[in-house]
């Protein structure tokens, strides 16, 4: 999945999905509604469970588990959330008369929780309930006078179609002459002060990161300079004002949903391979260097890894559960609502853990502040204005936290579980390619793209430990491949599959053990030579950064060249990275690392790291293609995984990749003359290892075993 790719998600798909294949039998199964859920009846369509297109069936306690959380996002495709009456003209008057009432003249409504999610619960989507964009990037700013949404390339079409032209303007990010929020804010404040004096901007603490009020300060003073000639030091052309509760939340009224409160659970040791007690023991050794008397840790998989505990329902596709953390020099606090830890699993397995309420986290921090000699030590930029703004400036160590490496550099314990889940994901897939296949190529069927998305979701639910998908499933055909975030459901977008055209599918699972996520694309006809072409060249970059060797602690940026290679010299590119972090059993989306051709990132790869490789090619009303594998990092010389181990002045310590995902590349659309001897030997030798670890799981002469041992077949180079 591309770390762009970030899709509004609507749990029933996912999770339901599977309890839909077990209903499948039941008379009332086309009737079945909830008032979650709603009824089933759009998603039980004629011929997808008929008896001659017969799927996997569910396990039963998926369903259970479906209806018994507390969701966060159903039916969230669509462009109003789920009661929500007012119209988009009403909510802006409304907005504007509560501005005007508390002097402000400008409202920014973020996309974010106060745990700066990139995946958020629907209770924290205002800006999509103010806008009509749900999006996972963007932005809305309100004057008295415009309505503004900054959102980047990957949803200008989307937000066009989702916002009122009329009540909006879509500011276009990236676009040469757009303007940055901070910027259109300095020049508006800069336009107006000495006619109005300053500019005061409402913001919600809770939901910004702690570096916004720096930036907007300094837009503010650069501004001043720029178009009135002055200091802005004296008198400020603009002012930031976080004094007002969420002035949202009241026009959203008893209509926005309840902040989700789903259970943890503990996670158990044979999957964390380090305890809490020895995780918080290597985060009071860093605070004592870093002469620290507490750490916060606002990031919610930087929670769930510390405390060994994961939840399911909060975010949707992300086994995190809201909540804070803080560790001292004697105590470690979880803050969260207290219905997420009343079973006694959990209390026992948090035993040395106080549990405070949710919202006591500033409080205990100023707190914290106020002592003499204490200092407190938070990532700034993974943390929330609210809780950074009571940490005086002497006070406060702001680096990258402890659990951030220790989380990203996985141990033994961890890296086994990843490879598991992606060699039961290989079984899973090898399933569904063989159904999918057969229902094209033999029975001549075209198959929806929903259909697709639901019927591989049942052959995951099939595989030990599988608890939902690990974001939303992206299957694409034909143009639809190009919309990089594309998310199908069943309206007038939706395309169905046939031997026609290509289908682009990414997609992952959320296992108790691990965490997957791959992309391959397919073609059950005959391909055009330009779209062969262009596989192959996507082919070879994937390849390209795959066989790397490179010493630790290289920037993935370094290595990004080596996936854009064969498509630069066919004049292509694509826009997004090439590959981000994963989580092990936690968000599929995790940094500090990544591989990418923005030099920002210059956060060093380093082993037991695992990152995606995935090149990609999009053709705008034509086509996408894109081929993703995860990988994990070791070192070439097995000696340096000792820690005694001492390397010499003039000797580095050197990286690969080891492949974790499982699942075979479609060959017959290579062609044969872009390929060097080196690229096919690494294709067969690929496919020899899919066989060799997918292969136990399947049955003999089963439809996945046949098309498995088809597929790893060796490359014909006749």
């Amino acid at each position: 999945m591309t770390k762009l790719v970030s899709h509004p998600k609507n749990r029933f798909r996912h999770l339901a999905a599977t309890a839909l294949f077990a209903l499948a039998s039941s008379p009332s199964a086309a009737s079945f509604s909830s008032p979650s859920l709603g009824s089933w009846g759009s998603i039980v369509r004629g011929g997808s469970l008929s008896p001659q297109s017969p799927l996997p069936t569910a396990r039963s306690s998926l369903l259970q588990r479906s209806l018994a959380s507390t969701t966060t996002t159903d039916l969230s495709e669509a462009s109003t959330i789920a009661g929500d009456t007012m119209k988009p003209a009403e909510k802006l008057e409304a907005l504007r008369a509560k501005m005007k009432e508390l002097s402000l003249d400008v409202m920014i409504i973020p996309s974010d929780d106060p745990h700066l999610s990139e995946y958020v619960p629907e209770a924290y989507m205002r800006r999509k309930f103010m806008s009509g964009f749900g999006g996972s990037a963007g932005t809305a700013v309100v004057t008295q006078e415009e309505a503004h949404l900054w959102t980047d390339s990957r949803y200008w079409n989307e937000a066009s179609m989702t916002i009122d032209g009329s009540l909006w303007t879509l500011q276009k990010q990236g676009q040469p002459k757009v303007k940055t929020i901070v910027g259109y804010l300095g020049d508006l404040a800069a336009g107006r002060f000495e006619s109005h004096g300053a500019l005061k901007v409402g913001i919600d603490p809770f939901v910004h990161p702690a570096s916004f009020a720096k930036d907007l300060k300094e837009a503010f003073a650069e501004s001043a300079k720029k178009e009135l000639d002055r200091s802005d030091d004296a008198n400020p052309i603009g002012e930031l004002d976080t004094s007002h509760p969420n002035l949202i939340d009241p026009i959203w009224g008893e209509a926005r949903p309840e902040v989700p409160y789903n259970a943890f659970r503990p996670h158990p040791l044979e999957f964390a391979g380090a305890s809490v007690a020895e995780k918080v023991e290597s985060v009071r050794k860093e605070m004592e260097e870093k002469k620290a008397t507490m750490t916060v840790f606002g990031a919610l998989d930087d929670v769930a890894y510390l405390l060994n505990v994961r939840a399911m329902g909060d975010v949707d596709t992300c086994p995190v559960g809201i909540a804070y953390a803080t560790v001292t020099n004697d105590e470690i606090t979880l803050y969260c609502d207290p219905r997420k830890v009343e079973s006694a699993e959990v209390k026992e397995h948090l035993k040395e853990v106080t549990i405070k309420e949710y919202d006591a986290i500033v409080d205990d921090v100023k707190a914290h502040c106020e002592a003499e000699g204490n200092k407190v030590w938070i990532d700034c930029s993974r943390s929330n204005l609210a809780i950074s703004s009571v940490i005086p400036e002497k006070l406060l160590v702001d680096s990258q936290n402890a659990i951030t490496p220790m989380k990203a550099c996985k141990n033994d314990a961890e890296l086994e579980g990843m490879r598991k889940a992606h060699v039961v994901d290989g079984a899973a897939m090898a399933k569904f390619i063989a159904w999918l296949e057969n229902a094209i190529v033999n029975e001549g069927k075209s198959v929806s793209e929903v259909e697709i998305d639901e019927v591989l979701t049942g052959y995951r639910a099939e595989q030990p430990g599988f608890l939902e998908c690990s974001f939303p499933t992206i299957a694409g055909v034909g143009p639809n491949a190009a919309i990089i975030h594309y998310r199908a459901v069943e309206d007038e977008v939706m395309k169905h599959l046939d031997a026609s055209q290509p289908i682009l599918i990414d997609s992952g699972g959320q296992y108790t053990y691990g965490t997957t996520d791959v992309t391959r694309t397919w073609h059950f006809g005959e391909a055009t030579e330009e779209f062969k072409d262009t596989y192959t060249r996507v082919l070879k970059g994937n390849i390209g950064v795959d066989s790397m060797i490179f010493p630790e602690d290289t920037p993935g940026f370094v290595l990004d060249v080596f996936a854009r290679k064969a498509l630069w010299e066919a004049g292509k590119d694509y826009g997004h990275g090439t590959g981000h972090g994963v989580g092990a059993a936690l968000n599929v989306h995790e940094g500090p690392h990544s591989i990418s051709p923005r030099f920002g990132n210059k956060e060093g790869l380093k082993k037991g790291m695992v990152v995606s490789n995935e090149p990609g090619y999009y053709e705008d009303g034509n086509f996408g293609i894109r081929i993703e594998n995860l990988l994990e990092m070791q070192y070439v010389k097995p000696e340096h995984n000792d820690p005694s181990f001492e390397v010499g002045p003039a000797e580095k310590k050197f990286l690969k990749f080891a492949r974790l995902t499982m699942i075979p590349i479609q060959k017959n659309l290579i062609k044969l003359d872009l390929m060097t001897k080196a690229e096919l030997d690494w294709l067969d030798s690929y496919h020899a290892e899919v066989f060799e670890k997918v292969s136990p799981l399947l049955e003999a002469g089963s439809p996945a075993m046949k098309w498995l041992e088809k597929s790893c077949e060796k490359f014909d180079r006749s």
